[in-house]
């Protein structure tokens, strides 16, 4: 099918893709978005920056994360954005404000591709379960994170804003299932449900990809380039580059084929020529097979790691709250022991504090620190920073600390009745002996907090009275009166000075003084606890001795490890379904592949139903990617599949089969990115190429159906015969622009070209920084289009 690139396409009476806003743009973008919901284009700008702009080209906000941005994906519902970031981090924006809601620390390397999807398989009301979260009956919204005054919260989680963002976050997502899936520059692939509950992963470098023939083969060195999970959830197409090698040590084929188990790695035998692109799919059927159950658990699992953030950071705001109060009065108090030294006598500051209490003359050391060093304004602001210091961890224990731990307990008490629900929740790898342990130990976390509060009120309450005696201590000095000031009790200033002057109760308590260091217990207390095991109560006697934070620490190693069943289980079900090695390169240039591709699926009425997971359609799905130059011996191609999903979701292998396309673009043109639109259509960027000076001059957009190509069925590759695709390079599909939408751009473009199916528009880049908004559904008369100054 030859065809011949139009020399002027303006001269048509309609040119097509109305041209909406030709808009400055600060910096150079290298990644958009458009929101699936509303009319909001994201975009992630050369110096790491990201805008967010109306369809009217209104900004709505900007950030910075403060590093290097390597993608982007909105949620499904459109509120929410996830971010990849070059040190594998996913920052989670809400859409209103771009407030940061979460940080999802699962990824060790640059996230490359994210893809987030929503279940859409219709629900069946015999089969679906509906499940509600009970918790809001009995409790009020879960606490927010406390922070510091004046300074943000520790890990960045929460923006300074008075609503609690976790809500705004997973609100929605309670109500229809969805999973973020991210893949990473070491070939790492995270499943996340609801964007925030890590719930698979597995590594497409040590998956076994095994073929007929007992012949098991991994991908050597493989680099993600981008992932696509269908609407179904059922599979994951992975396009990624790498090695293809044969195992020496083959696994059973079967568990391999169904676990993902790979060979022994130094074990490998090189292949030749089997460096190149390279498309695999990912089985994730447990997904929609287990979408109700990983639903709840997930929803009660992603509650309590917030909450568990909620505890960590009220105990490290408490610790500095505390630490910088006792700080000062130390500071203060030590200048007295100076003195002391400085004078010649012999004795602490407790014991001159003491004989002042008793009666005694006071000492010049102690005159002198009190009536000069000290006084009663230092003595006022010493007072008021420890009584605020008390007062604000009352809050924070109060606000958040017990709140939090208490529902918790009501949380795990949920997980622990599904997980006695073995016939579901056992297949998801819930395990019951796992959950009850993190019960007990959420009960004892809410003891340990019943006894620090009480410690608190005690120490707050002995500071405040050895205060008030020392400001009696200072007026008879100086003199003044002292009628107004609250009589002291004498004997809690002996127990001040006896336990608490010198040391830290509260501190020791809340375990600042790190190490392993533990609690002093009374032994009439330690007699009652080990009196109450012989009647049945605690059995656990040592907790009287552990800090808060080891306590909390084993009770967040408890839910590590109760959720890390779910996980592996999820995990070792998600298994490479399909493998088809696409177009061969060398090894100096995998690295700096970033060629154009896209990955869509579309519903197809005209395959059999029984093909499909869904009931009313199949989804098909469409690969296109631009072939690396002199790769299969063809310079300045595309390629197009269709069908790979859909042969391996056949009951009959038989009645589905993968076709593809090559396209080849005529010589002077450069296919800068592509994207598939609605209705099985595909739009091309190209930029011309001026034969003089070799630089690009123009730019056209196009928009190519892909019902009128000759799609051919290409057969499953086998040893020796990597690239299917080389076998359609006979009947290379030449682009005819005379049958397509096209119209020029005159200027210069650059990646990336965002597409937005719902809204019918697409956006262009230029590189002199230029935001083109297109319409893709209309048309306008040549006597009015005016593209650019």
């Amino acid at each position: 099918m030859a065809v011949v690139m139009e020399a002027d396409v303006t001269s048509r009476a309609a040119v097509p893709f109305q041209l909406q806003f030709d808009k400055p743009m600060p910096s150079q973008v290298k990644f958009a978005e458009w929101n699936p919901e509303k009319d909001l284009l994201a975009m992630a700008t050369e110096d790491n920056k990201i805008l967010l702009h109306r369809f009217n080209w209104q900004r709505l906000w900007t950030l910075s994360p403060g590093k290097g941005i390597t993608s982007l994906c909105w949620r499904p519902d459109g509120r929410a954005i996830a971010v990849g970031l070059d040190d594998g981090m996913i920052s989670l924006h809400d859409v209103e404000n771009g407030k940061l809601l979460r940080i999802v620390k699962i990824h060790r390397a640059a996230v490359i591709s994210l893809n987030w999807e929503e279940d859409i398989h219709p629900k069946d009301e015999n089969s679906y379960i509906t499940y509600e979260d009970r918790t809001m009956r009995f409790f009020p919204p879960s606490p927010r994170l406390p922070r510091m005054p004046g300074v943000g919260s520790g890990d960045g989680v929460l923006a300074d804003d008075p609503e609690d963002s976790f809500q705004e976050l997973s609100n929605y997502s309670y109500q229809h299932f969805n999973i973020l899936c991210s893949g990473d520059n070491d070939g790492c692939i995270c499943f996340s449900v609801f964007g925030i509950f890590l719930i698979g992963r597995i590594n497409i470098r040590k998956l076994s990809i095994s073929f007929p023939g007992n012949i098991a083969y991994r991908l050597h060195n493989a680099s993600m380039q981008k992932v696509a999970l269908s609407k179904n959830l059922c599979q994951l197409i992975v396009l990624c580059s790498g090695e293809l090698v044969e195992d020496s040590i083959k696994p059973n084929e079967e568990y391999a084929f169904k676990n993902g188990v790979s060979g022994v790695d130094g074990s490998s035998r090189y292949l030749g020529s089997s460096t190149g692109l390279h498309c695999m799919l990912l089985n994730t059927s447990v997904f929609l097979n287990r979408k109700n159950e990983l639903h709840q658990v997930a929803q009660q699992a992603s509650n309590i790691d917030h909450l568990i953030e909620v505890i960590r950071e009220s105990l490290l705001v408490m610790s500095k709250h505390w630490t910088g109060a006792l700080n000062s009065f130390h500071d203060k108090f030590n200048h007295l022991n100076s003195l002391i030294i400085s004078h010649g006598l012999d004795g602490s500051p407790q014991d001159e504090l003491l004989s002042l209490l008793f009666g005694s003359r006071t000492s010049p050391p102690l005159h002198q620190f009190l009536v000069n060093s000290l006084g009663e304004a230092g003595l006022k602001r010493l007072s008021k920073t420890i009584n605020g210091a008390g007062k604000e961890l009352q809050v924070i224990i109060r606000e958040h600390l017990q709140p939090a731990v208490e529902i918790i307990g009501f949380r795990v008490g949920e997980l622990l009745g599904l997980s006695r629900w073995h016939a579901l929740f056992g297949n998801i790898g819930l395990d019951e002996l796992l959950i009850l342990n993190a019960s007990e130990k959420t009960g004892m976390l809410l003891v340990q907090v019943e006894r620090f509060a009480r410690v608190l009120a005690v120490v707050s309450h002995l500071f405040q009275n050895f205060f008030n005696w020392i400001l009696r201590c200072i007026k008879i000095l100086l003199p003044e009166p002292t009628d107004q000031i609250q009589q002291q009790n004498s004997e809690l200033v002996v127990l001040f000075l006896k336990y608490i002057f010198d040391q830290d109760p509260v501190g020791q308590f809340l375990g600042v003084l790190g190490g392993n260091h533990s609690i002093i217990t009374n032994p009439d207390t330690s007699k009652q606890v080990e009196e109450l095991v012989a009647f049945g109560g605690f059995l656990d006697t040592e907790f009287l001795e552990r800090t808060l934070s080891v306590e909390f620490n084993q009770l967040e190693q408890c839910f590590k490890e109760a959720f890390l069943m779910p996980f592996t289980t999820v995990s070792k079900k998600i298994y490479c379904e399909d493998f088809l090695p696409l177009c061969p390169f060398s090894l100096s240039t995998m690295p700096s592949l970033q060629a154009p591709m896209s990955i869509c699926y579309f519903e197809d009425e005209l395959v059999g139903a029984s093909n499909c997971y869904t009931s009313q359609s199949c989804l098909v799905d469409y690969i296109s990617f631009r072939i690396p130059d002199e790769s299969l011996d063809m310079v300045n191609c595309l390629g197009i599949l269709k069908g790979l999903a859909c042969r391996s979701t056949s009951i009959d292998k038989g009645l589905a089969s993968i076709s593809a396309v090559l396209l080849s673009i005529p010589r002077g043109y450069h296919c800068v990115d592509i994207s598939f639109y609605k209705e099985k259509q595909l739009i091309l960027l190209l930029s011309e190429v001026d034969s003089s000076s070799g630089s690009p001059e123009q730019s056209w957009i196009m928009m190519l159906q892909m019902s009128i190509l000759p799609f051919v069925s290409i057969p499953t590759w086998a040893v020796g015969n990597f690239w299917s695709l080389l076998q359609l390079k006979t009947s290379t599909v030449e682009l005819n622009l005379s049958t397509c939408k096209v119209r020029c751009i005159p200027h210069m473009v650059a990646k990336p070209l965002a597409v937005s199916a719902s809204r019918g528009v697409a956006s262009i880049f230029s590189a002199r920084k230029h935001a083109l908004v297109y319409i893709l559904d209309e048309d306008e008369d040549s006597d009015e289009v005016s593209d650019m100054e």
